[in-house]
């Protein structure tokens, strides 16, 4: 029945019905379509429309393409517009704007952000992954592999597939097959780690790779019935749903079939292994079991390769004569049988390898005509660095900016002139980063432009091309240090200092900072309605949704001790904080109201309440003032985002996190509030030696990317909840609190007081992996030094350049390989 169910979903996959209903009518949902079938408890894949971006158009597309493919799985796929009409809790939030949802059996099943499906591929195989988590397993270490291999001994064999990314096509058709084998094999996946190792297979590949483990039927001469581990075949085909399927029948073909004709007369294979090829071993009557252990050796040393026939030679019908011990029938030439004398087995298994490998070259022949011409792409198609290898490709395609304002060393100071605050990028355009960070950059300003903010005016520098502004060289008098680093954004304003953006480089981050940044730093607040209105309300309508953390400065009079200081620390809050100010009889009321005395600081933290702010002194110096207010913004129990990670780690304190899984109904949200509650209830009963350590929590619904963090940190997936410690200042070990143990407060102090103590052992340890250049094209240090010219070249007061010998910058460059040193940027994982 599996087989049927196979042949019939690849034969949809490969286009055998041709009479699909629209695909753009099939996606549009109404509200009342929406929840007709959020009651049938249909498995849906819908995305709720709000303001329609280039991005989230490019993404509608992907949508549309993945409708037809997911229903051959059971799972409908629709958009409902939320301009038209509103779905309660979906169409509400504007944080749902990136996002799409998986539902199942009438509940909410995943959440998926527009940045992991962000076309047909990832949307397909990340529902997929999803329906099947239970039954795709994932192994880091060569430890869990062996565990796994030992559980389906005798039971199940496994596929393992290795994709370098998830979300991509191979990862679609690993998901595709597992979803119509799932029940017959045992399906792993994995993306790296140390277990390539065990497989050998250098983890900076990016070939997809498949094994076939033989666990159910254990045995083979490399690998006896007694040995732990299940004998192996590799899939040598690129991977694809249909080489993937074709590759599983070719496992479940016979090991040594036995025939009593001669090879001539034996027919080619059939229907599924038509593409096969054939080798046959003659057998004697006086040797014939031996001839079978011989046969079944090479059987499995061919296994992936060809299908092996045992001819016995006491049959009449074999006519071959006694001088040939072996014959051969490839797929491409099904009539023609070639005989051949050999001494050893190798002799076989060295002659398919060296077929197989001169029908590779012919393929990489094929494919060096096909692409000549365009050799420098093809350099850039293996580039490690992912981002560069995209703008490089994509360098033809320079975003639209006309949204954009250019700035020039000739327009600048007339254009900050003209508006009340300029948001400039400074980027390069063959800086990888600076493009890709471009794109969003324009989002952000087309979407200020449609709430006509026209105090804000977007723009750009090319400091490619206006070196002398990005310098910031004596005589232009710009109100900004160089720029040094790229991209680098500023907010400027006429007769102030430039403001440095250091928040994330996303569209909705610089978006939301931008909008915060229209307000006063600090609020002059003269009335008690203004009070309110400063803690309750948000600064502009596209806030709505967004609680900002709040300070408010207390001061008897403007000229009161401290008044400069918290102006000052008020700027640099500003864009991520909402700062007022109160003065004369309304500061002392509310002073007195908070039990403090004058001059101190408020502040109200978005995750706190409007009548139990934290009261601060005002410091002697902006600096301190900063570092208390952040610490009263801290969250006692913060959950790690990745948008909130770099604030974490710079707080420099090492990372207690609970990892915490997706909820599935009422009693899982409980207990996970539960386990937030316990490290809560960590950093009150540790008191002042918990200030060493950060106590936060990460939700692996909301953020996917933990979970390869997890993975990455202990060599395999441990059971949810998880409880680690790292970035530990004296060193890069991790550290695991006891699997499958209660986390409790008393006990996680416990265990921090061994940890402290040396008796604990790590689990894992930080990596320390370098970025340096990916290839010397991208080395932009080396190119600019060979550009310049040395100190021989001297221009004479025509502007005549003298130079002995021209250099080839562009075969140095590209083609030369250079004897320096390059200077790697570290980083570690979080």
């Amino acid at each position: 029945m599996w087989m049927c169910v196979a042949v019939f979903l690849l034969w949809l996959r490969s286009g055998g019905c041709t009479d699909k209903a629209n695909t753009s009518d099939l996606i549009q949902y109404t509200a009342a379509d929406f929840r007709e079938k959020l009651n049938s408890g249909k498995m849906m894949f819908i995305y709720f429309e709000h303001q329609v971006s280039p991005t989230i158009s490019l993404f509608l597309v992907e949508l549309e393409k993945s409708a037809e493919a997911l229903q051959d799985y059971g799972v409908l796929v629709g958009k409902v517009n939320c301009n038209k009409e509103l779905v309660h809790a979906y169409c509400t939030e504007e944080r749902l704007l990136h996002t799409a949802f998986l539902f199942r059996g009438g509940k909410e099943f995943l959440s998926f952000d527009l940045d992991t499906v962000f076309d047909v591929n990832s949307i397909v195989s990340e529902v997929l992954f999803a329906i099947l988590r239970d039954e795709v397993k994932y192994v880091h270490t060569d430890a869990d592999l062996l565990a796994m291999e030992k559980a389906a001994r005798g039971k199940k064999d496994i596929v393992l597939a290795y994709v370098s990314s998830l979300g991509t096509q191979e990862h679609r058709s690993t998901m595709e097959t597992a979803y119509v084998y799932g029940s017959k094999y045992q399906f792993i996946l994995i993306t790296g780690g140390p277990v390539l190792k065990h497989l050998g297979v250098n983890e900076s590949s990016p070939s997809s790779r498949v094994w076939f483990l033989h666990c159910r039927v254990p045995g083979g001469p490399a690998t006896p019935m007694t040995s732990e581990r299940c004998p192996l075949t590799c899939m040598r085909k690129a991977l694809s749903t249909l080489s993937l399927h074709a590759f599983l029948q070719l496992m479940e073909a016979p090991l040594v079939s036995e025939v009593h004709d001669d090879p001539s007369a034996v027919p080619p294979p059939q229907f599924p292994y038509q593409q096969t090829p054939q080798v046959f071993l003659f057998s004697r009557p006086a040797t014939e079991h031996l001839d079978l252990d011989t046969a079944t050796t090479l059987a499995w040393r061919l296994r992936g390769l060809a299908l092996l026939l045992l001819v016995h030679r006491q049959s009449a019908a074999v006519k071959t004569p006694d001088e040939y011990n072996a014959a051969y029938r490839l797929p491409e030439k099904s009539s023609e049988v070639k005989y051949l004398t050999l001494h050893s087995l190798d002799e076989v298994l060295e002659l398919f390898t060296n077929l197989e490998k001169e029908v590779e070259e012919e393929e990489e022949e094929q494919g060096e005509e096909e692409d000549e011409g365009e050799e420098e792409d093809s350099h850039f198609g293996n580039l490690d660095d992912e981002i560069a290898a995209s703008v490089f490709e994509n360098r033809g395609n320079l975003p639209d900016t006309d949204s954009i304002t250019q700035l020039t060393s000739d327009n600048f100071h007339a254009a900050l002139a003209q508006s009340s605050l300029t948001v400039a990028l400074f980027y390069l355009k063959w800086d990888a980063v600076s493009m890709a960070f471009l794109s969003s950059f324009i989002e952000v300003a087309e979407r200020l432009a449609d709430f006509e903010l026209a105090d804000v005016q977007m723009s750009g520098v090319d400091c490619g091309e206006w070196t002398d502004l990005c310098a910031a060289r004596p005589g232009r008098a710009v109100p900004f240090q160089p720029i040094t680093a790229f991209p680098s954004v500023l907010l400027l304003r006429p007769q102030e200092p430039a403001q440095h953006y250091g928040g994330m480089l996303a569209s909705e981050a610089l978006h939301r900072f931008i909008v915060m940044s229209r307000s006063a730093s600090p609020v002059l607040l003269s009335t008690q309605e203004e009070v309110t209105s400063f803690l309750e309300d948000v600064p502009h309508p596209e806030l709505a949704g967004y609680e900002p953390d709040r300070v408010v400065g207390l001061f008897q009079t403007r000229t009161h001790t401290g008044f400069l200081v918290f102006t000052e620390a008020a700027k640099s809050l500003r864009g991520a904080v909402l700062t007022g100010l109160l003065t004369d009889g309304l500061a002392e009321k509310w002073a007195a109201d908070h039990s403090v005395d004058l001059p101190a600081a408020l502040v109200f933290p978005s995750w706190g309440t409007r009548t139990r702010p934290a009261a601060l002194p005002v410091s002697s110096s902006a600096e301190e003032l900063l570092a208390h207010v952040n610490a009263a913004l801290l969250h006692p129990m913060p959950e790690l985002t990745v948008d909130s990670l770099p604030s974490f780690l710079s707080l420099g304190r090492a990372l207690l996190l609970l990892f915490v899984g997706e909820e599935e109904d009422e009693i899982g949200r409980r207990q996970n509030r539960a386990l937030v509650g316990e490290m809560r209830g960590v950093v009150e009963l540790g008191g002042g030696r918990m200030e060493r350590y950060l106590a936060c929590w990460i939700h692996l619904g909301r953020t996917p990317a933990g979970m390869s963090v997890l993975g990455s940190y202990l060599g395999s997936m441990p059971p949810l909840p998880a409880l680690v410690l790292t970035h530990l200042p004296s060193g890069d070990e991790i550290f695991q609190y006891p699997p499958n143990t209660p986390i409790v407060a008393p006990s996680v102090l416990r265990w921090l007081q061994r940890v402290e103590e040396g008796a604990e052992s790590p689990a894992g340890m930080l990596g320390e992996d370098n970025w340096p250049p990916a290839v010397d094209f991208y080395d932009f240090l080396k190119i600019m030094d060979t550009q310049e010219p040395d100190s021989s070249q001297q221009q004479t007061p025509h502007g005549e350049e003298v130079d002995e010998e021209e250099v080839n910058v562009e075969e140095h460059v590209v083609a030369g390989q250079t004897t320096d040193d390059k200077n790697p940027y570290s980083h570690s994982e979080l």
